[in-house]
């Protein structure tokens, strides 16, 4: 099934690719809203196109300031500095979401995506 994500600014292209290269759907911030737009505005676009926001901003891992249970899904992506490890990390979520292809397994969670692990919060 195809997933519908939002992705923020900071997402590097091979992220979005290797996404839309297995068969999801993806919208780029650069397409809907000026690069410097605020965090609740980026989160609200997310909400507006029916999107799963996808980021490397650790801003939208912070569930008090963004709770997972108000949005459509949150995935945020740990790199941490270490831009060699997004092969890992594109790997690993690419196989998360083909085990959990439905829009709304997404909903109302916060997934943190590092190299060698996912972690859900809810």
């Amino acid at each position: 099934m195809r997933l519908r994500f939002f992705a923020d600014h900071c997402v590097a292209n091979s992220v979005v690719n290797a996404l839309i290269a297995a068969g999801h759907e993806v919208f780029r911030l650069r397409d809907h809203l000026p690069a410097d737009a605020p965090d609740p505005e980026v989160i609200e676009k997310a909400q507006t196109l029916n999107s799963i926001l996808l980021s490397l901003n650790g801003d939208f891992a912070d569930i008090v300031s963004y709770p997972p249970a108000g949005y459509k899904g949150i995935v945020a992506l740990r790199a941490r500095n270490h831009p060699e490890s997004l092969p890992q990390i594109i790997a690993l979520l690419l196989e998360y979401l083909k085990a959990n292809p439905q829009q709304d397994h997404y909903q109302g969670k916060l997934l943190i995506v590092e190299p060698h692990q996912i972690r859900s919060r809810s």
